[in-house]
This record gives structure tokens, C-alpha cells and sequence, in this order.
């Protein structure tokens, strides 16, 4: 298949990996506070000169490349054998949690946290701070194993599994950050949660309180703000626009207000030049973004690593698609790692907000669970 051929397809051929939070420090200059518990780099990338690219609903599968190899053709034939005459899987060893969850923060110390920042906002120094805790637990078998039970658990439009030197990656993502696609450009932030209910008129009550609540409002619109500004440093004057503004969308366990922001790509500018002007996103930093990553910094314990940064590809077409890394389990050196956050402004409770960790953490958390009691099985 040629370049033209595979013009419909999403991805032939490209950059595919993950950008890490923390590469902001190569952005933006930051405090250097926070302990760096993961040893793995701050982004890790490949690069594909083919794709394997699966329609699930119209169950058709394509083998699609740029032909950008002198050896392509080599290559080819032995990647449609190889697809025609598939070996039996190996067989697996189970993922299982061999240790308790523990978060890096306390009820008390997230308490203390999420005081300082109310007065930082009280203080003018910024008007939203997204404070994340981290969960940890020991974990052995193969992580493929526990990406494919998340995915039955919390199906999120986002999802991808990266299988690194340093580390697994397994997302469950249901936010967009960046997508290109011929030079039109989108990011849909996520702003304002609530937990389902398992019945559909208590979910329906619940999504007309979310539609509904001021605070949820403010903050959503607080962060398309600001992901205007961002896209209008690498856009066309003028073609910023907000299409969808306070939409809810529901998943398995909780439900989102997202909106959503476009442009078009400025001449000369390219998906790099707008990933580099938006990162890290607005939506799980705050605003404004440089001063609250700076508060972020200073209140939790523990850099990001991969969360909240990005994870997707960048085609050798110049289309690019990435996800911001939430619902995101990072494996390596035997530990299993997540995190989960909120938006904190002037009128947050902290209880409140306390518990909303736990509602977008409650996938990866019934995950783990799960996980834990095979073990002692």
C-alpha cells in the first residue's frame, strides 16, 4: 500500500511513544523540588515505517506503510507472512498485586496541600491548581495481561499500551489533547467529574447537576481559555474557535464535562511547534499553567513521570494524535504506579475534592484489587 492508499488511515507510519510531564523542565523553567522515583526517561519514542491499523467496527484490518526503508519491499513480504501464518501465543504469567496500595500523600498531608493552594489562589497567585496523589504496590507477571483486563473494565476512547526498555505503559485514557489531521487541529479538556451511579435515572440526575453547576462551569471554561491562548501560538489568527462548550461525556465509572477547541495550523508551523506550545496540557496543570506547575512542584512529593504528560503518535504525514496521560498505570522495576487528580479553585472543598481522587481512580483501583486477590487465590 501506498502513501496515498492509506490517506484515510489514522497512522502509516511515524513517531509512536510517550512525552512525560516533566519534560516541561526542558520548556519552562521550574523548581527542582519534587523526588524523581520512576528511573525512566522523561519520553521514549520509536519510530515505524509500517503500522498494523484494525477497524473494529467494520472488522477490517490494513498493513500500511511509507515505503521510506530501501529494504521495504524485504520487509513487506516477511510482515504478510508473518500476519498470514500467526504462531500459537506464548503462554503468559498472570499479573497479580503481591503488596497493599499506598498513596504518597496522607489525608492529612493532601489536607495541608490543598490549603496552600487556596491561598495561593486568595493570594492572586493563580485562579486553578490541578494536585494529583500518587498509588503504588508491588506487582509481578505480565503487564499485557493487566491492560487487557482495564480495558474490559474502563473502555476509554484513548487507550494504548506501551512496551518500553524502561517501562510498561497501560492508558486508559478519555482525554484528547492534540490531534492534527491535515493542518485542522482539536483538543477536547476535560473539566468537572462525577461518579456513575450504575442506574440510569440516578446517572441522568447526576449529568443534569454536572450541566448544571457553576463551579464545574468556571473551571471547564477556565481551562478552554487558556487552551486558546495555547493554540493560538502555532494556529492562524482568527481560526481559534470553541465549537462544543460544556458537553458531558460518560464512561464507565465516571462522568466528564469536556469541551472542545480547534484551529488551523499557522503556515510554517507543524504538530511539533503545537505540541511544544501546549505542553504540558491545561487541563491537569491549571492557571495560569506556569505558575501552578510551579505550586505543583512544591506540594507533591513526587514528579509525574509519565502522568499527565502525553502519549500517541506523530505521523511521517505530518497528522498527529496524543492523549493526555490520565488513568495511566506505569510498571517497572517490579512497581506498579498511578495517579489521580482535581482541579482545585476559590470555591473547592477539600473533602470533596479528596474524594473525587478516588472516583477517577476507581478503574485502576478495582484493577489492582482484582489483581491482588488472584493472587491470594
Amino acid at each position: 500500500m501506498d502513501v496515498a492508499g492509506a490517506s484515510d488511515l489514522p497512522f502509516s507510519g511515524g513517531a509512536i511513544g510517550y512525552f512525560g510531564y516533566d519534560l516541561a523542565r526542558r520548556i519552562e523553567r521550574l523548581p527542582a523540588r519534587a523526588r524523581d522515583a520512576e528511573r525512566i526517561p522523561d519520553m521514549a519514542v520509536g519510530l515505524y515505517d509500517w503500522a498494523v491499523v484494525v477497524d473494529h467496527s467494520e472488522r477490517r484490518t490494513w498493513l500500511a506503510g511509507q515505503g521510506r526503508d530501501p529494504e521495504s519491499d524485504l520487509k513487506w513480504n516477511a510482515l504478510v507472512r508473518l500476519f498470514t501464518d500467526l504462531p500459537a501465543e506464548r503462554r503468559r504469567v498472570p499479573f497479580r498485586v503481591i503488596s497493599p496500595v499506598t498513596s504518597n500523600l496522607t489525608p492529612q498531608h493532601y489536607g495541608r496541600a490543598f490549603d496552600r493552594v487556596l491561598d495561593y489562589i486568595r493570594a492572586g497567585d493563580c485562579y486553578q491548581v490541578n494536585l494529583a496523589q500518587r498509588f503504588s504496590a508491588q506487582a509481578t507477571g505480565d503487564p499485557w495481561l493487566a491492560y487487557q483486563r482495564l480495558r474490559l473494565i474502563n473502555p476509554a476512547p484513548y487507550s494504548a499500551y506501551l512496551s518500553t526498555p524502561y517501562a510498561h505503559i497501560l492508558s486508559a485514557s478519555p482525554e484528547r489533547f492534540l490531534r492534527v489531521e491535515r493542518g485542522q487541529v482539536e483538543t477536547k479538556p476535560i473539566k468537572g467529574t462525577r461518579p456513575r451511579a450504575g442506574h440510569a435515572r440516578l446517572d441522568a440526575e447526576i449529568i443534569a447537576e454536572l450541566l448544571a453547576s457553576e463551579k464545574d462551569r468556571a473551571e471547564n471554561l477556565m481551562i478552554v481559555d487558556l487552551l486558546r491562548n495555547d493554540l493560538s501560538k502555532n494556529c492562524e489568527l482568527g481560526s481559534v474557535k470553541v465549537p462544543k462548550l460544556f458537553e458531558v461525556e460518560s464512561f464507565a465509572t465516571v462522568h466528564h464535562l469536556v469541551s472542545t477547541v480547534t484551529g488551523r495550523l499557522a503556515p510554517g508551523r507543524d504538530a511539533i511547534d503545537l505540541l511544544r506550545g501546549a505542553f504540558p496540557g491545561g487541563s491537569i496543570t491549571g492557571a495560569p499553567k506556569l505558575r501552578a506547575t510551579q505550586i505543583i512542584e512544591e506540594l507533591e512529593p513526587h514528579r509525574r513521570g509519565v502522568y499527565c504528560g502525553a502519549i500517541g503518535y506523530v505521523g511521517y504525514d505530518g497528522n498527529m494524535d496524543t492523549s493526555i496521560a490520565i488513568r495511566t498505570l506505569v510498571h517497572s522495576h517490579g512497581t506498579v504506579r498511578f495517579w489521580a487528580g482535581g482541579g482545585i479553585v476559590a470555591d473547592s472543598q477539600r473533602d470533596a475534592e479528596y474524594q473525587e481522587t478516588f472516583d477517577k481512580a476507581a478503574a485502576l483501583l478495582n484493577l489492582l484489587q482484582q489483581s491482588a486477590a488472584s493472587a491470594s487465590a
